[in-house]
């Protein structure tokens, strides 16, 4: 959502790449605010009630808080390395997935560029930030019981049977 927000130039998206491309976090205010927008204007959205409405009208409550935690020096590495063709979205990475030609697309040839907050200096600020305004959240969700960690160094498929496997406990 965000990144769309960013490619669709809106409002909120363009305050939050200033933010993003300072290395900064998108403050919750914006991301609410995104979120609000999406509701209001995404038809598949526009229809149906509130996330905090849907959980009062059933009597629910969050059941689970996930946090993917990673080496900050092994997330650096990874994003620092990863090249996406603009068209398609589709990405690599210059160690883990390279393409086939240096920086073309395998299918198109058309060339492959890094974002321009994809560079360690940006990324250290961010992860600064986001350990300082995470932590009192993962605190807080410690103490009730519902937080997980799940090892995001792991390969993709095991994260996500990890993730699987948070969401199918009960």
């Amino acid at each position: 959502m965000l990144r769309s927000q960013v490619a669709k130039k809106t409002e909120l998206g363009k305050e939050a790449k200033k933010i993003m491309d300072q290395g900064g976090l998108v403050s919750d205010e914006i991301m609410v605010n995104m979120i609000k927008s999406e509701l209001d204007n995404n038809s598949e959205c526009k229809n149906g009630f509130r996330l905090d409405d849907m959980l009062a009208a059933r009597q629910q409550k969050l059941q689970h808080a996930v946090e993917l935690q990673i080496d900050d020096a092994l997330l650096v590495a990874r994003i620092t390395g990863r090249l996406v063709h603009p068209a398609s979205g589709r990405s690599y990475h210059k160690v883990f997935n390279p393409p086939k030609q240096e920086m073309k697309d395998d299918i198109t040839g058309e060339p492959l560029i890094q974002r321009s907050d994809d560079n360690a200096e940006t990324l250290k600020k961010r992860l600064g930030t986001y350990h300082a305004q995470t932590a009192p959240v993962v605190d807080y969700y410690k103490k009730t019981g519902i937080w997980r960690g799940i090892d995001a160094s792991q390969e993709p498929g095991q994260v996500w049977k990890s993730l699987l496997g948070v969401f199918q406990q009960n």
